[in-house]
């Protein structure tokens, strides 16, 4: 079957997209609709609610509020009478940034120029009151996204976290309270008179660890081509967003999202396309390799990298994607950076992790000193043809050497006015990393490679 050269640039382009923005949400239906209730309540009923999205990096927080927001914005009701405020701790580093990025996001610099604050809560609450409505006296909800929460709470008496929850308790203003995080003990950082105030609602988002079956069904998911009909159920599924909804330069979870539809490709090209990957997905070295990934790393976010980079090597001399492009770069993902740190080690620093390997072996991983290791790699130097006549300070700047590469670590409590080469060590590799190195380095002398095998001389 001819391959379609002029199709492959738009199918980079459609899947790198797709990787990139598609802020599509899989799995977790309870938590997904839980921070929607909260967030719907707080813009439809005026409810105040506070509430934590944990997880580890890479999980997927993120992408689940900007899909809940996907899917509310669209409603007039909701982007007419809801402000959306952005903060992240990695940007807004103390509470008088953050307060001026959320004054801007409100279009409020205008009332608040001029104006003196005795505090941060009457700053706080000047800002609340300028969004009442004159003839309902009702006023705008609020919606406070905090990403790196745990950042926040670093701030100086967590002034910006204790009057938005005390806002959010009293219910003196339609408010919610979002934070995202990494850190599961977040909670503990939290000085005593904030943890009082907030509502200690915490949703988890963690990743299963024993679905393989669900990862090689995401593998098709995200690699295939969208046939028409896919494209006209996205497009009734995913409503377009109001630009007026989109007015916030800040919020950067909505900037760009997926839009298949922008994407136009051959009938043929698809069918073609799309019978590879299901050719792929149901080929055992693929599998294997995706397997090897998921034990490694079950997070989302590095399969999409791992993708992403598999996407990019496609060119019109390379229109498809292989078996053994999927295994070199799977082999990539899982190489190891300590082995190749130890590939490019002079013969003399091999030796010397040899026998630091051996000492540890024998002696129950016990410290050791750089003359017990001369010990040991001179009655190896002795037997051998090819590490005679090394001198001793030469074999000394060798082991200062790997002890700068923090491949060993001064034991702790040990004195520093001892002499240096007497000063005890751990070795902080396994011996399976050390093996695979000597297995790996090139020209490496036959006697040293069956010295790593064998302790004996």
């Amino acid at each position: 079957m001819p391959v379609l050269m002029k199709q492959v640039g738009t199918t980079r382009k459609l899947l790198k997209s797709r990787l990139q923005t598609d802020i599509s949400f899989r799995g977790y239906a309870s938590e997904w609709q839980h921070i929607r209730d909260l967030l719907f309540r707080t813009a439809e009923h005026g409810e105040s609610n506070s509430a934590l999205l944990l997880g580890p990096r890479g999980c997927g927080k993120t992408t689940l509020v900007a899909s809940v927001l996907a899917d509310l914005l669209p409603n007039e009701d909701f982007y007419k009478n809801t402000l959306i405020v952005y903060l992240n701790g990695l940007l807004h580093t103390d509470d008088r940034l953050a307060l001026k990025s959320a004054t801007a996001q409100m279009n409020l610099e205008n009332a608040v120029n001029g104006k003196v604050f005795g505090s941060f809560a009457e700053n706080l609450a000047f800002l609340l009151e300028c969004l009442k409505a004159g003839d309902k006296k009702r006023s705008k909800s609020v919606v406070f996204i905090l990403e790196e929460f745990d950042l926040f709470c670093a701030h100086h008496n967590q002034t910006l976290l204790y009057n938005l929850f005390d806002v959010a308790q009293s219910a003196q203003a339609p408010i919610c309270v979002l934070g995202i995080t990494a850190r599961l003990d977040v909670i503990e950082l939290l000085e005593k008179r904030v943890k009082s105030r907030f509502s200690h609602r915490q949703i988890f988002i963690l990743p299963r660890e024993d679905d393989i079956e669900e990862r090689v069904e995401l593998f098709k998911l995200l690699l295939k081509l969208p046939t028409d009909k896919e494209i006209k159920e996205y497009t009734k599924r995913n409503k377009p967003i109001p630009w007026e909804a989109l007015q916030n330069d800040e919020l950067p979870l909505l900037r760009r999202v997926f839009a298949p539809s922008a994407y136009s490709f051959e009938a043929k090209w698809v069918s073609q396309w799309n019978k590879h990957i299901d050719a792929l997905a149901g080929n055992p070295k693929v599998v294997s390799v995706l397997q090897n990934m998921y034990d490694y790393d079950v997070l989302e976010a590095t399969f999409k990298t791992f993708l992403f980079e598999l996407v990019s090597h496609l060119s019109e001399s390379d229109p498809f994607i292989t078996v053994e492009d999927i295994q070199h770069l799977g082999q990539q993902f899982e190489c190891d950076d300590k082995i190749n740190l130890l590939c490019g080690l002079s013969v003399l620093e091999q030796c010397l992790l040899i026998a630091m390997k051996h000492h540890s072996e024998i002696y129950d991983r016990d410290p050791f000193n750089f003359e017990m290791i001369l010990t040991r790699y001179s009655k190896f130097a002795n037997s051998s043809s090819t590490m005679q006549g090394i001198d001793r300070s030469v074999v000394l700047k060798a082991y200062e050497h790997v002890k700068n590469l923090e491949i060993i670590a001064p034991v702790c409590g040990s004195s520093s006015k001892v002499q240096k080469e007497y000063q005890l060590h751990r070795l902080l590799l396994t011996y399976g990393q050390i093996n695979q190195a000597v297995v790996k380095t090139p020209n490496l002398p036959t006697e040293v490679s069956q010295w790593a095998q064998s302790s004996l001389v």
